[in-house]
């Protein structure tokens, strides 16, 4: 086959055919036939062959103003002809506006941030800014958790399926998700009292030394398949944590900058200031950008020297702060409050039409997920890939994109740029349940 040289006449089949031919076979693609996107506006995009679908995934959550929003390409194409990069030895005005922004939007006493260009890269700064601080090294991660692809980040991660060798790093324990659906101590909610959250500290005085270094969690666990802790969970989880010294690192990767509705982080909702907090998809529209923030005294216990040579470029730095003024303007957090809840009550109503497939809806704000099963109805509560992978194809046939996650690959993810409309909303519920019509 001919390089690929103009975009112009090119189908699907030729990337298609490319992608197989030049990229690791581990680089997966959704769909039995991928779609190979070519253009996108707003919530919509293109594929090669000319048709058009509506994104309800965003990118992985990260897509958070629309595709090619022309307030956050302005600031690029401004960016990219005034400075490209210089790397963090020199401090440039759209990272130092960054990071003043984001001291001014999170919660609590954070407010020294370190750049970088991944979420991995994020959770891996975290993770070393604990163990400088508090001079220990264990560190406390989720099952069903998802940090990244790097070695620590994979240590971290509790889905085998996302991980390529062995655990590598010896001083990460994993401690029991506030699944209710799928309860790890086979109890009930709120009789349990939110044991997987006492159990924290059962873990911590048998399997570490007792003194830790901190405690990492997704206030929804994204790769888990939108796994939503009790309203309880977190305050018991990071007391037991304090009690033992270690600190709370906070993912907000997926439920960063109004993704849950009503506050700009999700961790909000549980009434719990974390010592550090991460963050990155949604913050730049799509651009690479990683964000650590922490405490004062957390920062400055690093004294040893630092760079990141991508981190908070100039390019990335304008795009974020574009992308931050557009979810201020839009009201993000309000804005995804009032659709998400719209959202959810069309995905309730579904799981009354089909009980036997929809096992589970939870999540909050623009972030919902179903649960696939074999028969609800039944009280069979056995996972359903297949259902999933038949809901994908009918849903692209429709013209509706969606994400898919959970251990078993059985949990529908739905999380629409911030920008969605109402009509939109309705129209992929109408979509959604045209495509379970019939079999589910």
């Amino acid at each position: 086959m001919s390089a690929i040289s103009d975009v112009k006449g090119v189908s699907s089949a030729d990337v298609r055919a490319k992608h197989k031919e030049f990229l690791f076979p581990a680089v997966a693609n959704y769909y039995k036939e991928s779609v190979v996107l070519e253009s996108g506006k707003g919530m919509r995009v293109k594929d090669a062959d000319g048709k058009t679908y509506l994104d309800f995934f965003g990118g992985i959550l990260t897509v958070s103003v629309g595709h090619a929003n022309d307030k956050v390409n302005a600031a690029i194409k401004a960016q990219v002809d005034r400075l490209g990069h210089v790397s963090t030895l020199y401090p440039t005005l759209p990272i130092v506006q960054l990071a003043e922004t984001l001291a001014r939007l999170t919660p609590g006493r954070l407010q020294k941030s370190f750049f970088t260009s991944s979420g991995t890269e994020a959770d891996e700064t975290a993770v070393m800014m604990a163990q400088v601080y508090t001079g220990r090294l264990e560190i406390i991660a989720l099952r069903h958790g998802y940090s990244g692809r790097s070695m620590l980040a994979q240590s971290l991660t509790a889905h085998s399926s996302w991980r390529a060798v062995p655990t590598q790093i010896a001083a990460i324990k994993h401690a029991p998700s506030p699944y209710c659906y799928r309860c790890p101590l086979k109890l009930a909610y709120p009789s349990c009292e939110v044991a997987c959250a006492k159990d924290l500290e059962e873990l911590i005085r048998t399997t570490t030394t007792g003194r830790i270094a901190g405690f990492i969690a997704e206030p929804i666990q994204g790769v888990g398949g939108f796994i939503t802790p009790p309203h309880e969970y977190f305050e018991i989880a990071v007391g037991i944590v304090r009690k033992y010294g270690g600190v709370f690192i906070c993912d907000e990767v997926q439920t960063g900058f109004g993704r849950t509705g009503g506050s700009w982080f999700g961790i909000s909702h549980w009434n719990v200031e974390p010592e550090i907090m991460t963050m990155a998809k949604g913050v730049a529209n799509g651009m690479p950008l990683g964000v650590t923030i922490a405490t004062p005294e957390v920062a400055e216990s690093l004294k040893a020297l630092s760079i990141s040579t991508f981190g908070g470029n100039p390019i990335s730095s304008a795009a974020a702060n574009a992308t931050l003024g557009v979810m201020a303007e839009i009201d993000a957090p309000k804005r995804a409050s009032e659709m998400g809840a719209r959202l959810r009550g069309g995905l309730d109503q579904l799981k009354k039409k089909y009980p036997k497939t929809i096992g589970d809806v939870r999540g909050m704000g623009l972030m919902q997920g179903l649960e696939l099963v074999a028969d609800e109805t039944v009280q069979d509560r056995t996972p359903a890939p297949d259902k999933a992978v038949r809901l994908f194809e009918e849903t692209k046939k429709r013209g509706l994109l969606i994400g898919k996650g959970g251990l078993y690959g059985n949990v529908i993810r739905i999380s629409p740029p911030l920008i969605v409309s109402a009509s939109e909303v309705d129209e992929a519920l109408k979509i959604l349940d045209e495509s379970l019509a019939g079999w589910a």
